[in-house]
């Protein structure tokens, strides 16, 4: 894996690390003296992810002149603040947790609404254009309000999460599986585009998809999330309280359903059942044996005697 210094970069530094990793790109900061970047590199599964970390007054991407500049689609996921992104006339204002279809082939732009911080991963353009007919790529938000959506959502999240394709890993058909969900999601949104518009919008489901993408971290609170989505506390309680739910009971639900999956995973059966909690993050044992057995009825270690064996069977 090659990486550009991920620590803050002087505006050039960064500029140039960008062009190194992501292509023809061009930027104007809001302030040389008080900028704020990182550029970085990695590889999971097969897929080159770029992350990138700034706070500049917009981010341009021209058309490539030559056609390697042009080998990729870009599927960028807002980790933190929000942007405005721009292409072919279009335009997506993206929130944390949310994701983006981009064509590297086409002119576009991004305009961050103070610092960002987002996850871009590199498809190969070629692959992307066949599931697509051969036809333009669509600048599209990924949203999960159809099935394919949402097993992206999921992929991507175990990603981000380390819970799929470690370093190094000969996992070239989560790239196909990505690639080969575009076009569904492509359809539905045009034949509902109502639908789209309005899920453009859908602040509930934007902050879902963000938890699912954070339950690791144990800070994840009302008062991060409200923070995150600039909402007060109240509006985000109401966001949930329209749908029977509490902020804390979908979190820790959540993480309950990733501390059971990785207890019934014979590939972590060398983990110790607190590391599995705290890394899910509870950092109490006792009260996630308690939540665990609330929710499961059952306790942590039988659950995972119980699973393990028949995984064996």
């Amino acid at each position: 894996m090659q990486s550009a210094d991920s620590v803050t970069l002087s505006f050039d530094t960064w500029l140039d690390a960008l062009r190194n990793v992501c292509g023809s790109f061009d930027s104007t900061p809001l302030s040389r003296w008080n900028f704020q970047g990182s550029v970085s590199k990695r590889n999971l599964g097969g897929i080159e992810i770029a992350g990138i970390t700034t706070n500049a007054e917009r981010i341009v991407h021209h058309r490539p002149e030559r056609s390697d500049d042009e080998s990729y689609c870009f599927l960028i996921v807002q980790k933190q603040g929000s942007a405005t992104l721009m292409q072919d006339s279009n335009k997506i204002t993206m929130r944390p947790g949310e994701m983006v279809l981009m064509d590297s082939a086409e002119a576009s732009e991004i305009m961050p609404h103070g610092l960002i911080e987002h996850d871009s991963f590199h498809l190969p353009r070629g692959e992307v254009m066949q599931r697509f007919g051969h036809q333009a790529v669509p600048f599209m938000k990924i949203a999960a309000d159809c099935a394919s959506g949402q097993i992206i959502q999921l992929i991507i999240s175990r990603m981000l999460t380390g819970q799929l394709a470690a370093e190094g890993d000969d996992n070239s058909g989560i790239s196909d599986s990505l690639i080969a969900l575009l076009p569904a999601i492509h359809q539905h949104q045009s034949a509902s585009p109502t639908l789209m518009e309005r899920n453009n919008g859908n602040l509930y489901l934007c902050i879902q998809q963000y938890i699912d993408q954070h339950l690791h971290e144990a800070e994840l609170s009302p008062e991060c999330l409200a923070h995150k989505f600039h909402i007060s506390i109240r509006q985000l309680y109401r966001l949930f309280e329209q749908r029977d739910e509490t902020v804390c009971r979908y979190v820790q639900r959540k993480r309950l359903e990733r501390c059971a999956e990785d207890l019934a995973s014979p590939l972590q059966a060398s983990r110790s059942i607190t590391e599995i909690a705290y890394r899910w993050g509870f950092t109490d044992s006792a009260h996630f044996s308690r939540s665990f057995k609330r929710e499961l009825a059952t306790s942590p270690r039988k659950y995972r005697q119980a699973r393990l064996v028949a995984n064996v069977a």
